[in-house]
């Protein structure tokens, strides 16, 4: 179902607002890392990727696996959008007895493909998806969506060597780069730098982008589908808290939630039809 630029954008909007919306009602969660990846997901759910939300096990279809789970808001609130599932049921975000918990799970959620949580694995199982595909002469793309955080662990560079070495180019991945984790800094904590050059230092074909301009995203997978013999890897420049003024680059809001005035002010701010 491809969409326009200008459809994107106000698609973002939505999914930006149910982020808020559904934080502020859980009282818990991670905002800032679920707003600047709002982007990447609305081109892959509603341009890129081939997904039926009424077969959402259909074997054919293209995967997505979210490595930091932790983001989990983004992604439940693209698959509300696209159809998986009834947007009321946003609201239950991490509430005793909903499906949609801190992390996504695959045995409870629809269109969920790999349940993540635990930094590192989500790139891991996407590697091995990707191999199965090819194992299997399918078709179907992989896509995988990791924290520049993230990058801190080491399982991560394990997968990226078998993915090179495998050379599944049925494999594409997006760092989020947006510089921030929980305690602050990537580049004080334990910085990941140069990105670029380790993926391809690594075997993979690298390309960075703005995160949030949807003509470079675009852009960018058409190149990874052109890719042969290699993994791609986008590294998204991208802002924590994209959106909210009072959130944007600010490492507090890695897992803080807003309070109602605060709910209120960020839905005006991230505008959009209601």
């Amino acid at each position: 179902m491809a969409k326009d630029i200008a459809e994107l954008r106000e698609i973002a909007k939505h999914i930006r607002k149910d982020i808020i919306t559904m934080l502020t009602e859980s009282g818990s969660g991670h905002p800032g890392g679920s707003l600047s990846a709002a982007d990447i997901l609305t081109v892959l759910y509603f341009k890129e990727m081939n997904i039926d939300p009424e077969n959402p096990h259909n074997p054919d279809r293209d995967r997505f696996v979210l490595s930091k789970g932790h983001a989990a808001p983004v992604l439940y609130s693209a698959l509300a959008e696209r159809g998986f599932f009834n947007k009321e049921e946003l609201v239950g975000l991490r509430k005793l007895g909903s499906m949609l918990q801190g992390h996504p799970n695959m045995n409870y959620v629809p269109g969920v493909d790999m349940s993540t949580g635990s930094l590192g694995q989500g790139i891991s199982t996407a590697v091995g998806m990707a191999m199965a595909g090819k194992l299997d002469k399918k078709d179907y793309r992989v896509f995988a969506l990791l924290g520049d955080g993230e990058l801190q662990e080491g399982q991560v560079w394990e997968a990226t060597m078998s993915a090179a070495h495998y050379k599944l180019d049925n494999l594409t991945a997006f760092i989020d780069y947006n510089s921030l984790q929980i305690d602050g800094r990537i580049q004080d904590v334990m910085s990941p730098d140069p990105i670029d050059e380790k993926f391809k230092a690594f075997g993979w074909h690298v390309i960075k982008i703005d995160g949030h301009n949807y003509e470079e995203i675009v852009a960018a997978i058409d190149e990874a589908k052109n890719t042969k013999g290699k993994p791609t890897m986008i590294v998204a420049k991208t802002i924590k808290g994209k959106g909210v003024s009072f959130m944007e680059d600010d490492a507090s809001w890695h897992g803080s939630t807003p309070n109602r005035e605060q709910c209120e002010q960020a839905l005006r701010e991230i505008g959009g039809e209601e």
